[in-house]
């Protein structure tokens, strides 16, 4: 008999030894969970997140980051990721203590053109933003994106994007050819039929800023104005704020706008914070919400 409970007592050590040895770790993750969710929540931080358009580099906004740099004050740190076909990340430069607006500027290995790999370049855009995230503890950022960069935005905030965490809180595309090289709303490439149909998905909390260049009223050298101006069939009615600018004269054009001191203008007076008021800024467009097409 004392045999037994002797036996008995050994297996309830043992059942108690192996219920804590498993709930150790849920309590130590459970606590990790609600200090990561803190830190995210009382950030300061506020990126600006830039992704360039095809065939550039990480360094496409070097040009533009001086400028806006040379305005400001050098306030703003900059850090360029490229996201290589591997899926590996690569870094260089760094955020500097104190800096709640870094700049940060994510390329890709694989720069082309075309749909399929703009698909691919968000989904590798998707893995650098959870990096910066789980680093960086912000809880919201804007977003810039040239040419391709804003298309490639576009396909992140519909298929990747689903963060009650985080808030994307401005975006600003130039130059992006939402119908490719169609001229006519008419002709609807497959990328704007998708972008269409899954644009529910974007965040409704958003402001859009769609920035066109122009040369001739027409296009700005290599994409139509109406491709850019299909970007309302995707974001206006869903997103908060859409409001269309068009630059014209010196540097619309469409390689080099993104370093257009218009643009750049655009970039203090409605992306950064504590704005600039500049006297190149032209008159913005702002689009009232219309029906889906």
């Amino acid at each position: 008999m004392a045999k037994l409970r002797k036996k008995s007592l050994w297996l309830l050590v043992i059942s108690l030894a192996l219920i804590g040895g498993l709930m150790w770790p849920a309590a130590q993750w459970s606590r990790q969970s609600v200090m990561t969710l803190a830190k995210r929540h009382d950030s300061r931080m506020s990126p600006v997140i830039f992704i360039p358009g095809s065939s550039a580099t990480q360094n496409r906004f070097d040009e533009l980051v001086a400028k806006l740099n040379a305005n400001r004050g050098n306030r703003h740190s900059l850090l360029k990721l490229t996201v290589h076909e591997n899926n590996q990340i690569s870094y260089s430069g760094e955020i500097k203590p104190r800096d709640n607006e870094p700049f940060i500027v994510v390329g890709f290995e694989n720069n082309k053109d075309g749909y399929s790999n703009i698909q691919k370049q968000a989904k590798w855009f998707s893995l650098a933003f959870t990096a910066l995230t789980k680093k960086y503890q912000f809880n919201n950022f804007k977003a810039v994106g040239h040419s391709n960069g804003g298309l490639i935005y576009t396909a992140f905030l519909e298929d990747y994007f689903n963060r009650d965490d985080i808030t994307v809180k401005k975006l600003m595309t130039i130059g992006s050819p939402y119908n490719f090289s169609e001229t006519s709303i008419t002709h609807k490439s497959q990328m704007l039929t998708d972008f269409i149909k899954k644009r529910k998905n974007i965040p409704t909390n958003l402001s859009m800023y769609s920035i066109a260049g122009t040369e001739n009223f027409e296009n700005d050298g290599i994409v139509p104005a109406r491709s850019v101006e299909a970007g309302k069939y995707i974001y206006q009615g869903q997103v908060k704020h859409y409001t269309e600018i068009t630059v014209t004269g010196d540097q619309a054009q469409h390689s080099d706008l993104p370093q257009n001191q218009q643009i750049v203008a655009l970039l203090e007076q409605y992306i950064l914070s504590k704005k600039n008021t500049r006297n190149t800024q032209p008159t913005p467009k702002d689009s009232t919400p219309s029906e889906d097409q």
